[in-house]
């Protein structure tokens, strides 16, 4: 009876870690998505269309983002890219204070070349803090080189290179959004 009751507790000891582990990776990743999770607040969410891309996988959007508790005033500023197709939609957000780190990644991964590594193949990639993912790839030494944008472990989406620019300038636009938007509130 002894070793039953200390299996007992040894698999609920078990099952609790498993649990604890499980709630901490499904907590938010990024600063603006816990803001949101306040309680007993008021959070304001606001949103602006920058633009879409159509793509093999459907369609990906980047809009502004901007939560703000009510009660304090205190305001978190992002984006948030999507993918819409077939029946699933979905948004990745990422943090104002990644736009200069997405920015300069993918200002490398669009001048990237052959040269990156003496090796034949390469992935080159940058991720955010939610999972967003946009790389660059290439097998070997000819032909070109694939980009892709991938939603936390998702299939790639290829981007041709009009695709990628195109991507590129829509986080360019909302940043400047952005920055629009945070200069006139933080105005006396």
């Amino acid at each position: 009876m002894r070793s039953f009751q200390l299996l007992f507790m040894a698999a609920c000891c078990a099952f609790t870690l498993a649990v604890r582990a499980q709630e901490s990776t499904n907590a938010p990743a990024t600063k603006i998505e816990n803001f949101e999770l306040q309680t007993d607040t008021v959070i304001v969410k606001g949103y602006s269309q920058i633009g879409t891309i159509n793509t093999s996988a459907g369609v990906v959007s980047v809009r502004c983002k901007q939560s703000i508790d009510a009660t304090s005033g205190r305001a978190l500023y992002g984006i948030s890219v999507g993918l819409t197709a077939d029946q699933l939609h979905g948004f990745l957000v990422v943090d104002y204070d990644e736009l200069d780190a997405l920015l300069a990644g993918l200002d490398y991964l669009n001048k990237i070349t052959y040269d990156v590594t003496p090796l034949p193949a390469f992935d080159a990639t940058i991720t955010t803090r939610s999972g967003l993912r946009i790389a660059a790839h290439s097998e070997r030494r000819q032909g070109g080189i694939e980009t892709y944008l991938q939603f936390e472990g998702a299939p790639r989406i290829p981007l041709s290179s009009d695709q990628f620019s195109q991507f590129q300038n829509l986080i360019v636009q909302a940043k400047a959004a952005l920055d629009l938007i945070r200069s006139r509130t933080s105005a006396p």
